[in-house]
């Protein structure tokens, strides 16, 4: 299939990635532009955004990168509004910012809860808050939010925080899927499970495996069922699914892509 989002409009934030590879966001982006999407491709850092939108130019697709702090309200809102200025309409929302604080209850600190609280969850409250009235008025739109399998399982990992917001965005999802259906806006999650993503790269190779990230990898593989982690593309074409018009009859729904772990677990 082509063109599963042809003439629409996709506003991707965490459309850059932390460092060389693909991030969901990344991958996300691109794929969507492949499938005729014009992408508005929003990141925190201005070079992860070019550098995404370079690479759709160079397939011949459109982007155009824009810079924001999505856990900022009036950066959100001006970020909205230059997006239904430069393509006239947001037809897909996809909330992939993310952020990683290790810590339980007792070990994490107060700044790192509210950080990654605000990061995660805050920001799915304030794109929602000002692009749903974009696509109210369109009678139409997707919103894809980027959940974790953390949210309903323990992974062996304490971050208490992302525990806690990625179970938010589940609930936050399904709310918003009920009081919007009935105005052709869609709400959906994606629960990714163990993923080999730069964030992962960045982030998580202390608490598995002492700072080694070949040895962080061959753990988190050995987790798996299918004894592979997914990567960012497994995630993009969920997304890419949700999106589309294909799945015109999907809300409120929490789409794990895991390679069974969550079958296997709990």
């Amino acid at each position: 299939m082509a063109d599963r989002l042809k003439d629409k409009v996709a506003l991707v934030t965490g459309a850059g990635s932390i460092g060389p590879g693909w991030g969901n966001g990344k991958a996300t982006a691109v794929l969507f532009a492949r499938e005729g999407a014009k992408v508005f491709a929003v990141d925190i850092n201005h070079r992860a955004a070019e550098e995404t939108c370079a690479i759709i130019a160079g397939e011949k697709g459109m982007a155009e990168p824009y810079v924001a702090d999505v856990s900022d309200s009036a950066q959100v809102k001006a970020m909205v509004e230059a997006c239904v200025k430069r393509f006239g309409r947001v037809d897909v929302l996809h909330n992939n910012v993310g952020i990683v604080k290790i810590g339980g209850p007792v070990e994490q600190s107060e700044a790192d809860w509210d950080r990654v609280i605000d990061v995660n969850l805050k920001s799915v409250f304030l794109t929602c808050k000002h692009a749903i009235p974009v696509m109210e008025k369109q009678g139409r739109g997707a919103i894809v939010n980027i959940s974790s399998i953390a949210s309903i399982r323990w992974l062996g990992v304490p971050y208490i925080s992302y525990h806690a917001s990625k179970a938010a965005i589940n609930q936050f999802t399904a709310a918003v899927a009920i009081e919007y259906a009935k105005k052709g806006i869609r709400c959906n999650a994606v629960l990714p499970g163990l993923m080999n993503t730069p964030m992962v790269h960045a982030a998580l190779p202390g608490v598995y495996s002492g700072g080694d990230v070949e040895k962080m990898i061959e753990l988190r593989d050995a987790q798996c069922p299918t004894g592979k982690m997914g990567d960012a593309w497994d995630i993009a074409y969920a997304s890419l699914y949700l999106a589309s018009d294909e799945a015109k009859y999907v809300t409120g729904h929490c789409l794990v892509v895991d390679g069974g772990i969550t079958a296997k677990v709990g």
